[in-house]
């Protein structure tokens, strides 16, 4: 098992505390190989088996334990009467009324707790209740590039293999299950994840009869990545395609794709005005890979791939990431929000000859914060007018911009 120090880093800082530890992700992300390293590790320093109990509620063997009642006689039985124990719960949205479970493990043991959930939901209601400052969540996102190079084995010092791997991997994205895959399968595992997470997490789970409507949903917000979205808009383009629906509906079915973790919403933020504006968003997707597979295969735009590239990489660093809006037509790509720092960045395929557009808008920023342009196809200076101007590739391998 290939670690990932990054999220590995942040469970073990936690250990042993009245933490408990919430993994937060899309399906296939890494959640359970990531509660699994940590098992091993607790092993591996000498904690006995018997305190340490892992349960995997997609396994058959424990379904009858999808209860908060069947769920909480079992681990009394199955747990030591003295010492530190170590519950660790892969899928806990599966077993109703776990909460009070893990509320219950927290008050009467002396426990050491890890969860791992594929909806954002889980951090809602009762958990939040009982709970409050007492959880840290880590969301763990598929493969970052540089992950990417090290679970390939290349070598960052060879440009040749970096930036075939990085074609590959703009096309397929970071999920480990498609990086380690033959290129035969990739685009039949990448359906399979898509139909997973749009009809169990999303159409089971919320108990939607017709799923066609969510997944022509999907389709329209997987080719319009970065675009400017609105609730009306969409409803007003499907019912163009004869799609019969409603606001209050596309409301409600974006709000569940955001907490299956298949996509993203960017609010729009006013730069003079210091207010976010309403209505209109940006969607971005989890993983560059299932774009491709909720298209059918087809090549999307190769600037809205770069672009949701970096969204998604900004909120791996640990950032809080807006759209910027100066006046009408000027608009920064990304507001970039961490520990009270800002970053403002624009991201573009290349950069136009005789174009200073995208420095332009950076530039009419008037505050002193650090201000970015990233891009993939430029070779030149490495500022314009005083705006650092970075590789896409350089720029995600370098990992000292993590948290």
């Amino acid at each position: 098992m290939i670690e990932r120090p990054h999220y590995f880093k942040q469970l073990l800082a936690f250990k042993d505390t009245e933490f408990i530890k919430v993994i937060t992700g899309i399906r296939r992300s890494g959640k359970s190989a990531l509660a699994q390293m940590y098992a091993e590790h607790l092993l591996s320093i000498g904690v006995p088996e018997t305190h340490v109990i892992r349960i995997n509620f997609e396994d058959f063997a424990f379904h009858r334990l999808k209860n908060a009642d069947a769920l909480y006689t079992y681990l009394t039985e199955q747990s030591p009467l003295s010492g530190k124990i170590y519950f660790i719960f892969d899928e806990i949205q599966m077993v109703s009324d776990w909460q009070l479970v893990i509320n219950s493990l927290r008050v009467n043991y002396d426990s050491d707790i890890t969860i791992t959930g594929s909806n954002a939901q889980m951090l809602s209601g009762e958990l939040a209740t009982h709970l409050s400052g007492r959880y840290i969540e880590i969301n763990v996102y598929p493969l970052s590039f540089a992950e990417f190079l090290n679970f390939k084995s290349i070598d960052v010092a060879d440009a040749l293999q970096v930036q075939k791997a990085f074609q590959e991997y703009s096309r397929y994205g970071g999920f480990p299950a498609v990086v380690l895959s033959s290129p035969d399968v990739r685009d039949t595992i990448l359906g399979g994840i898509y139909d997973t997470v749009l009809l169990n997490d999303v159409a089971y789970r919320s108990a939607i009869r017709d799923a066609n409507i969510l997944r022509v949903l999907t389709n329209y917000l997987a080719a319009n990545v970065g675009q400017i979205s609105s609730v009306n808009n969409i409803v007003n383009t499907l019912k163009s395609a004869g799609i019969s629906t409603s606001i209050p509906t596309i409301s409600s079915y974006l709000a569940l794709l955001e907490n299956a973790y298949l996509f993203h919403r960017a609010q729009r933020y006013d730069l003079r005005g210091k207010a976010f504006l309403r209505s209109k968003d940006k969607f971005f997707i989890a993983d560059n890979g299932l774009r491709r597979a909720i298209l059918g295969g087809k090549q999307p735009g190769v600037g809205s791939e770069l672009e949701n590239l970096v969204y998604i990489e900004l909120l791996r660093r640990g950032y809080t990431v807006d759209i910027g809006q100066l006046d009408s037509g000027t608009e920064i790509d990304f507001i970039a929000r961490r520990n009270g720092q800002v970053t403002y960045i624009q991201v573009t395929y290349q950069i136009p000859e005789n174009s200073t557009r995208e420095t332009d808008n950076l530039l009419h920023i008037r505050d002193n914060y650090e201000k970015l342009l990233i891009t993939q196809n430029y070779f030149g200076n490495p500022d314009i007018d005083g705006i650092p101007v970075i590789n896409i590739i350089d720029w995600l391998v370098n990992e000292n911009d993590y948290k």
